[in-house]
């Protein structure tokens, strides 16, 4: 099941919720990002760590936190996409 739709959406959601065309050529490269052998191992990490903290049903997600990025900590799903975001650059 599809996650609910955010009453307050960031300002790339609203680009792509416009842009359909646009939004499918995202759609395109994640999918061919998200298929490769180190993306599922970054997946795999993270899904066995929030296992090992019981974190199912727990709508936040495991930021990684410090010096060298290393540590996870839970937060807010929006919060963690968007240390990677165009905010950081």
């Amino acid at each position: 099941m599809a996650p609910k739709r955010t009453s307050n959406p960031g300002r790339s959601t609203r680009y792509y919720r416009k842009n359909k065309k646009s939004y499918a050529k995202k759609k395109k490269y994640q999918k061919k990002l998200n298929s490769t052998s180190a993306k599922k191992k970054y997946r795999r990490e993270l899904s066995r760590e929030r296992y090992k903290r019981k974190m199912k049903g727990d709508k936040r997600d495991l930021c990684h936190v410090g010096k060298n990025r290393k540590k996870l900590k839970p937060c807010s799903a929006k919060k963690n996409r968007a240390l990677g975001g165009g905010k950081r650059r």
